[in-house]
């Protein structure tokens, strides 16, 4: 059975079942804990948790997930995969253990001709909690499972949480035996690869207060209801019902496994057991290309692109970990042009959006691991430097700093150091580099936990929303004044009744006309004012929790109190102004679209008063012409008074209509989509200029990269852009009148004062040159016998390294070789003092090295140096030792040659 049609058996059957069958979110979310969607259960936390009210009783998803805490581990055991997909179906105060217990017997026992998956009740074993009674009897009354294969396990096994405070319970799990080719008998307690869980139900149904650990924690009391939460790994049943050994044999993952294999001229499994723990090495790093070239594809394809830091560096990672598995199994070239289009024939059968999304996605990819490709080149550098110094010490460990320093700077993989440096007969000091990779990885996971924030947070948001017992309501699309009811109060993080004047409080209305930051547009100001007389300055609009817009404000006179009338007053500037912006960035998003193709998207933005920053996807500069093209298209289009709309659609119909949604945001079912004419069209929740006309003008500042494949246009809007331009004209102006020119001759004007320019400055170079080689003619008559060695010591002043060096050679060139020589000279450039020393063959055979003597004067110039033995050269802080950095080499010559 495909997993495609496994995917889509669940939701039938659940749907038929009273579920509603909710989309997987993306798997970037707006979860502050999380990087990634990392379980079938987080897009419905805020039901779990009492923030929100669940839109359904039941409901039933298959969720698109990454995981990347064992991202070492994926390839070697049949457990760990970073991308996977989780079926999941849940009860909200709905049915219990019961009705989750029967339904799971139900699916997975039904005759596939009948809907189902058909798995052998005789091979099935369940876990409970220990003392978890209930459920123990409720699966000998429900299912055909025996008493002897239903198993009692500790709170380290059955107990789920999420590791803060929050919803918990026991869960019991359904686990799959393999037969004995795969391990011992026993059951799960025994052996987890020959007993295989494949489905987890968990059995919501406490508070806990405080969670210390896994098994440490603290039940506060029982949950206002008890909820279901189920989870299927989709890659686990595939593997089982698909009858292969792990998830990397699936009919999603294998083909890429394969084609890396047949490019590798390796066969997979020829040296390999049954369990993943026997496989030989190379079965591991084609697990590692097939796990990760499909995990980066998902990635991609929600928007993610690579970087340093956060999201992007997982998926950096797991694209030069694939490049670099190629590379060990023999394949040098690049891999992923071959390999993710494999991955996309599979997985586009579940989620069509990729293929609507390839060029896009395949641009990201191919470019990135071209840029890997540099890097290694330049590691490579890097490393045989490393190497020589090592070797030139008379040592055969490559230290654990270079080591690290390669990896975490340069992207360089650690087996390729071991590699490369076993090649050139070194070893690597492993202890060191895992000592610092645990020192960076521990600063990280600190980091990590002071950034986390408490599921059980924010209760004074969920206690005034419980109050206003429904969503705010917002009415700025179509006005700018509201009359309102003051419905809660937040000062100093607690819900208060009264706030008086001076207080920095958080204000929530019941309806108001604000809006909140969101969508890359910035939140609305202005003020509310009371019956009471009292006067609300507003200057911060957000919305903590779906549902709830609180207004970040300042009392300015009087008293506010709950319950109180309220006129709300949006700063109306201010708000014509971001909306302006709002509006010119859809028009430059199309533009920009239309000049450079469809992979252009957009990826952030910022709308504030008369101005705008707009991020989208390339892979190179944009060229100025490009940029004129665009900012000239979407100011012709302004003056034909294009009206601004916006409806309300279903996602399904805004797609038909051909709308762009963005990555990264939130859509519900029902969407808005903003068009401008017939042109520009997108999913939106911002407010927007009600024609072209009224944005006056755009003008386009320039663009620049912000990251890998990322880059940022900056413009300005109506009045800012007309100030501008004004401010350019003057400029130019200015420029006229200083050239003596037409404004149209300013670019030939300046391009000739700027040649002579470059003229003189190589003529006064060559001049002062020439100086330096006559004053260098005298200067041999002032060479002095220091010890039988002839030193010369001379300061030439303003002169720069590349001055100096030269300077060097032509003197030890006109004192010959007829005794034993050293020249020094300093110079200054940029306050800086430079000095070189060189030596002839003479003096080196007398022990007098230029690199010692470099040193001597450096250090009495605040600084450092080094060299070869014939010249070396050498810098410091302070250019008033000159003469005391000569007087040091003149000292160490004598030294050295008595």
């Amino acid at each position: 059975m495909e997993t495609a049609e496994i995917r889509r058996r669940w939701l039938d059957f659940f749907g038929r079942n009273g579920h509603a069958v909710v989309p997987s979110v993306p798997l970037v979310h707006d979860d502050p804990n999380l990087l990634f969607v990392n379980a079938g259960m987080v897009p419905f936390k805020p039901y779990f948790l009492g923030r929100e009210a669940a839109p359904w009783a039941r409901a039933t998803s298959v969720q698109k997930c990454v995981r990347t805490q064992d991202i070492e581990e994926v390839g070697k055991t049949s457990r760990h995969g970073t991308f996977f997909q989780m079926n999941g179906n849940f009860s909200f105060g709905d049915y219990f253990k019961e009705g989750a217990i029967r339904l799971a017997w139900e699916l997975v026992t039904t005759p596939q001709e009948r809907g189902g998956f058909g798995l052998d009740g005789d091979r099935l074993w369940a876990t409970v909690l220990d003392g978890d009674d209930e459920s123990i009897e409720l699966w000998l009354e429900l299912t055909d499972i025996p008493s002897e294969r239903i198993v009692r396990r500790g709170l380290a096994d059955n107990y789920w949480h999420m590791g803060v405070p929050g919803p918990g319970g026991p869960c019991s799990e359904i686990y799959y035996d393999r037969g004995p080719d795969y391990g011992p008998e026993g059951g799960p307690a025994v052996d987890e690869d020959r007993f295989l869980e494949f489905w987890n139900l968990v059995f919501m149904q406490e508070t806990l207060s405080e969670v210390r650990s896994k098994v440490d924690f603290d039940i506060a009391g029982p949950l206002p209801s008890k909820n279901i939460d189920t989870g299927m790994g989709l890659e686990r049943i595939a593997s089982i019902l698909q009858g292969v050994d792990n998830m990397y044999e699936i009919d999603e993952v294998y083909p890429v496994l394969e084609r890396a294999a047949d490019m590798a001229g390796k066969r997979y499994g020829e040296h390999s057991g049954h369990s993943a723990g026997s496989s030989h090495p190379d079965d591991v790093r084609l697990r590692v290309v097939a796990d990760h070239v499909r995990s980066s594809l998902m990635l991609i394809g929600d928007g993610v692109t690579p970087g340093n830091e956060g999201r992007g560096y997982v998926l950096r990672r797991m694209l030069r970990r694939s490049v670099r598995s190629m590379r060990l199994l023999g394949f040098g070239d690049p891999c992923l042009p071959h390999l993710l289009p494999v991955s996309l024939e599979r997985m586009s059968q579940s989620y069509p959006e990729l293929r609507r999304d390839w060029d896009r996605i395949s641009q990201v990819a191919y470019a990135e691991e071209e840029a890997f490709r540099r890097t290694l080149a330049a590691g490579t550098t890097i490393l045989d430097t490393a190497v020589s110094r090592t070797r030139e010490t008379g040592g055969t460990v490559l230290g654990g700093e270079d080591a690290f320093q390669l990896h975490d700077t340069y992207g360089f993989p650690i087996d390729l150091t071991l590699e490369m440096a076993a090649e050139q007969g070194l070893e690597v000091d492993r202890e060191g580099f895992t000592r610092l990779m645990t020192e960076q990885r521990d600063r990280a996971k600190a980091d990590a936990r002071a950034k986390k924030v408490s599921h059980g947070g924010s209760p004074a948001y969920r206690e005034v929303a419980e109050a206003l017992g429904a969503s705010v309501e917002f009415t700025g699309y179509s006005e700018v004044v509201s009359e309102a009811r003051v419905a809660g109060l937040v000062l100093d993080g607690a819900s208060v009744p009264v706030a008086r004047e001076g207080d920095d409080i958080e204000l929530v209305l019941d309806r108001t006309p604000f809006y909140a930051e969101g969508g890359g547009q910035l939140a609305d100001g202005g003020r509310v004012r009371l019956d009471s007389g009292a006067v609300v300055q507003v200057r911060d609009v957000q919305s903590p929790i779906t549902g709830l817009v609180v207004h970040r404000a300042t009392v300015l006179t009087g008293e506010v109190a709950v319950g109180d009338a309220a006129h709300a007053e949006v700063d109306v500037e201010r708000r014509r102004s971001i909306s302006r912006a709002h509006t010119a960035t859809h028009m430059v998003h199309k533009a920009i679209r239309e000049a450079l193709g469809e992979t252009a998207t957009q990826a952030g933005s910022e709308n504030s008063p008369g101005r705008f920053r707009f991020d989208f996807t390339a892979h190179q500069a944009v060229p100025a012409s490009v940029l004129k093209d665009v900012e000239q298209r979407v100011n012709a289009l302004l003056l034909e008074d294009l009206a601004v709309q916006a409806e309300i659609m279903t996602q399904a119909e805004a797609v038909e209509s051909g709308a762009m949604a963005l990555f990264g945001e939130k859509y519900g079912d029902a969407v808005r989509v903003v068009s401008v004419g017939d042109w520009a069209r997108e999913l939106c929740g911002g407010t927007h200029a009600e024609r072209t006309t009224q944005l006056g003008l755009v003008t386009l500042l320039g663009e620049s990269s912000i990251g890998s494949g990322v880059r940022r246009v900056e413009a300005l809007v109506g009045t800012d852009a007309y100030s501008f331009l004004a401010r350019e004209h003057a400029i130019v102006g200015q420029l006229t009148e200083l050239v003596k020119g037409r404004p149209e001759e300013l670019p030939e004007r300046v391009s000739g004062l700027m040649t002579r320019l470059k003229d003189a400055e190589r003529d006064l170079d060559r001049l002062r040159k020439e100086q330096l080689q006559a004053a260098a003619g005298s200067l041999t008559d002032s060479a002095r016998d220091v010890g039988g060695v002839t030193f010369l010591g001379h300061d030439a002043g303003e002169a720069d390294a590349g001055d100096v060096r030269t300077m060097v050679l032509d003197l030890r060139g006109r004192l010959g070789n007829d005794r034993p020589s050293v020249v020094a000279v300093t110079g200054v450039a940029k306050g800086r003092p430079v000095v070189v020393v060189a030596t002839n063959e003479g003096a080196r055979e007398r022990g007098i090295r230029a690199g010692e003597l470099v040193r001597a004067a450096a250090g009495a110039l605040g600084g450092g140096g080094g060299g070869k033995d014939d010249i070396a050269q050498g810098g410091g802080q302070d250019p008033s030792k000159v003469g005391e950095a000569l007087a040091a080499v003149e000292w160490r010559v004598g030294e050295l040659a008595g």
